[in-house]
């Protein structure tokens, strides 16, 4: 009988782990053990291997791309769409360690609250020669309206994120600064859902600290600086086409707080409104994910047009709170670093416990003299800059890397115009793994970390996520340059509390009523409605002809060639089998969609897209005919698939009015103007037949007459107040729906648009079928299309 084993197991994945020479690793200290943080999970790791990990891996992917978790890239060719890198083996911290990291970035957080509060106040810090005022007075980022302007709610600062990077001697350094719009706290929500999918079993034995937590605590911090019972608070975007535009959405969707364009808002008698279909409500607390310059074109940047006007005028009138304050982007200035160790000391009597990278600003001479001694080991930008070394920041350069020439005419620059340079020494990264290939290979990473300021004080994300390169350089780290992200997993010795952001048990409960509705989402959801309805019409219209092209392989058969006519007037091209306007329409929705990112389900958002990229697969690829008709009919089946999630899973608000408006608006005016052509006089045989397809009515037609004609025809699909698809039905629906909606009535008085709808419901709830005639039914629908503006000058103007 053998003798069991004493010695520890053996970690496969580590036999050919290859830390590299002088730069510390995460994972294994310099023996290639693991740190004791990292020892369960590699064991687990190894005990999956390569095979099982790398399929756990790519469903974590396919989760992101299910969730359209994409970030937005610059390039040559302008703004793209890529799906979010996820690195996919997680970064570890041992608890005790991220203790002593957050109460650094809270000393650090609480140093930047001071000195912002002191530019923008009684400058006591340029008056006592520890801030030069020409580095404060040229920063692009001091905003000289702000002078003077006390936050309304006390802070200048609420939200901040800091970059670190540990060196090779262990310690941690912080890397940069943001306090302008931090972004990435909804990625990093993204990375722990996708990195836990793939790794459930393995993050469920481990004493993870939760996220949840870290969210719920500062979403009550903004409610609560809201007040009741009229302040809200909302998150400011500046639009789909901003690089962390999905995170801004998601954030919002993950909080339950409104998120808004400068467009949406305004500003009246000092007060900060947002414009919604139930007229302007205050907005009392804004997060802000836009850079300050260009948040009022009327007192800051005159060329933004994401901006609001005059909300410098709000906050100076303390009706608004500004989360981060406008102008404290300054904060982030590179050059400042410089100046941080003689301030801590000044106004804490003691160094910061978690320093920067050693900097020094040029404009001072025996810094310039340091930087240019020091060539090689220094990383030269602008002063002003607020991008970090490893960013994508083409000014700054990395001395080792120089010619001679370039060498020398860096040199000639700083030495004429030091005060517009900075130095800070060259960083060395610290590694953690990545699964490539099925081995792990150590890459670069920096950490980036968020605190928040709530009720109790100032509170740090246990977790965050770290930016990994593709390569051993450490400029490629920068998400714009192929960076990757990791999940970062801070590891407890004790068994952990499971948050959520739900109220516990003992909590008050208190049932509020849904968000406002901003008119532009109004107006995105009811085009979302209507798109989707106008596709669903094409794509019956076109099977039904291709139908009949596969049966007679005869295109110019009268009634096809009287189709191919009708769908010509609204440029439909039905000689392709899948037509630009189909693809329009779906992208159309596809857009509208987009807009409102926040108030769509993730299953929504994932049916949609399957939708377009369907479409988009059949075209070039289908021909006409029977291969055309297969193709409807998957399109048709998953535009009901969508339609039945938006039915069955939209919470019954004024949200969900606008689109059903929307859809119904859409069927009506379709309805009619097929009804109008395919029963006129002269149309061809198989019209009539043809017309119940389209208006998937061809069941209910035969049991409830006796034989197909032209009154029958328009008695089902115009007037018939219990058929789905009819005229009729579609305005009943909406009558009843914009009965509910906002200042419909006033005092007993109808709103325009109710009163429209009620006068076309009424006519035709009264006519007979051979009062419709072709011209009747085609002023219907333009009446019905009408019907519109009336909506749109009540609610989206």
């Amino acid at each position: 009988m053998k003798a069991p084993r004493t010695e520890p197991p053996r970690n496969l994945l580590l036999d050919s782990y290859r830390p590299i020479e002088g730069v510390l690793d995460e994972m294994v200290d310099a023996a290639g053990r693991p740190r004791p943080a990292w020892t369960d999970f590699v064991a687990a790791l190894d005990a999956l291997g390569p095979e099982e990990l790398q399929a756990r891996f790519a469903r974590a992917d396919q989760y992101l791309r299910d969730a359209g978790v994409y970030y937005r890239v610059y390039d040559r060719d302008g703004a793209n769409e890529r799906e979010w890198p996820l690195a996919h083996v997680p970064m570890l911290v041992d608890e005790t360690e991220w203790t002593a990291i957050s109460a650094g970035l809270t000393e650090r957080a609480d140093l930047f609250e001071a000195i912002c509060a002191d530019i923008y106040g009684e400058n006591r810090l340029v008056r006592q020669g520890l801030l030069p005022p020409g580095l404060v007075a040229s920063s692009p980022e001091y905003l000289r309206p702000l002078a003077g302007i006390r936050p309304a709610g006390g802070h200048f600062l609420h939200f901040c994120a800091f970059d670190l990077g540990r060196g090779p001697d262990g310690r941690w350094w912080v890397l940069g600064d943001r306090m302008q719009a931090a972004s990435g706290a909804g990625f990093a929500l993204e990375n722990r859902v996708a990195t836990t999918r793939a790794l459930s079993d393995i993050y469920g034995d481990m004493d993870v600290l939760r996220l949840a937590g870290f969210f719920r605590r500062f979403r009550d911090a903004l409610t609560g600086m809201a007040g009741e019972p009229a302040g809200r608070a909302a998150i400011l975007t500046p639009g789909p086409l901003n690089e962390t535009y999905y995170e801004h959405a998601y954030i919002a969707r993950y909080l339950g707080i409104m998120l808004l364009e400068g467009g949406d808002l305004t500003v009246t008698n000092g007060r900060l409104m947002v414009r919604t279909v139930s007229g302007l409500q205050p907005v009392t607390v804004l997060w802000r994910r836009l850079d300050a310059a260009f948040a009022d074109p009327l007192e800051l940047r005159a060329d933004s047009r994401i901006g609001t006007p005059g909300l410098t005028e709000a906050l100076r009138a303390g009706s608004v709170t500004a989360v981060n304050a406008l102008g404290s982007g300054i904060l982030e200035t590179r050059a400042l670093s410089a100046f941080l160790p003689a301030i801590a000391q000044a106004l804490n009597g003691r160094p910061l416990d978690l320093p920067a990278v050693a900097t020094w600003w040029c404009g001072r001479a025996a810094d310039r003299r340091t930087v240019i001694d020091n060539l090689d080991r220094m990383m030269v930008g602008p002063a002003l800059s607020t991008r970090l070394p490893f960013e994508d920041d083409d000014a700054t350069v990395l001395g080792s890397r120089l010619a001679a020439s370039e060498r020398t005419a860096l040199v000639a620059r700083i030495e004429r115009d030091g005060a517009a340079f900075v130095g800070q020494e060259a960083v060395t990264l610290s590694t953690t793994p990545v699964f490539v290939g099925g081995v792990l290979e150590p890459r670069p990473a920096s950490l980036r970390v968020y605190v928040a300021r709530t009720a109790n004080g100032w509170t740090a994300m246990p977790g965050g996520f770290a930016r990994v390169g593709f390569s051993l350089d450490n400029t490629a780290i920068a998400m714009q340059r192929g960076g990757q992200a990791a999940d970062v997993w801070v590891v407890s010795g004790s068994p952990v509390r499971h948050e959520t952001l739900l109220p516990g048990e003992r909590d008050a409960f208190k049932r509020s009523l849904p968000g406002t509705l901003p008119s532009r989402a109004a107006e995105n959801l009811m085009w979302l409605g209507r798109y989707i309805e106008r596709s669903e019409d094409t794509a019956r219209i076109l099977r039904a002809y291709h139908v009949r092209l596969a049966e007679t392989s005869d295109p110019d058969m009268p009634l096809l060639a009287d189709m191919r006519d009708y769908l010509a007037r609204y440029g439909i091209e039905a000689e392709a089998a899948i037509p630009e306007a189909l693809i329009g329409s779906l992208d159309s929705a596809a857009y509208s969609a987009g807009q409102v990112r926040d108030r769509f389900s993730p299953d929504g958002w994932l049916a949609l897209r399957d939708l377009s990229n369907t479409v988009h697969r059949f075209a070039g690829t289908v021909q006409p005919g029977d291969d055309a008709t297969r193709a409807m009919t998957v399109i048709l089946r998953k535009l009901a698939g969508f339609s039945g999630l938006l039915s069955e899973n939209m919470y019954r608000f004024t949200g969900w009015r606008f689109l059903e408006i929307g859809r119904r608006l859409e069927r009506a005016i379709q309805i009619a103007r097929s009804l109008a052509w395919l029963t006129r006089e002269d149309a061809p045989d198989g019209a009539l037949d043809m017309m119940l397809e389209i208006g998937d009515s061809v069941m209910t037609h035969r049991r409830q007459y006796a034989s197909a004609g032209r009154r029958s025809l328009i008695d089902l699909l115009a007037l018939d107040p219990l058929n789905p698809r009819s005229v009729l039905y579609q305005l009943d629906r909406m009558k009843q729906e914009i009965a509910h909606l906002p200042e419909s009535s006033d005092r007993g008085h109808l709103s325009p648009a109710a009163k429209d709808v009620l006068r076309l419901h009424t006519a035709l709830a009264t006519d007979d079928p051979a009062d419709l005639s072709t011209d009747t039914l085609d002023a219907l629908a333009d009446d019905i299309a009408g019907l519109y503006s009336s909506l749109a000058r009540a609610y989206f103007a």
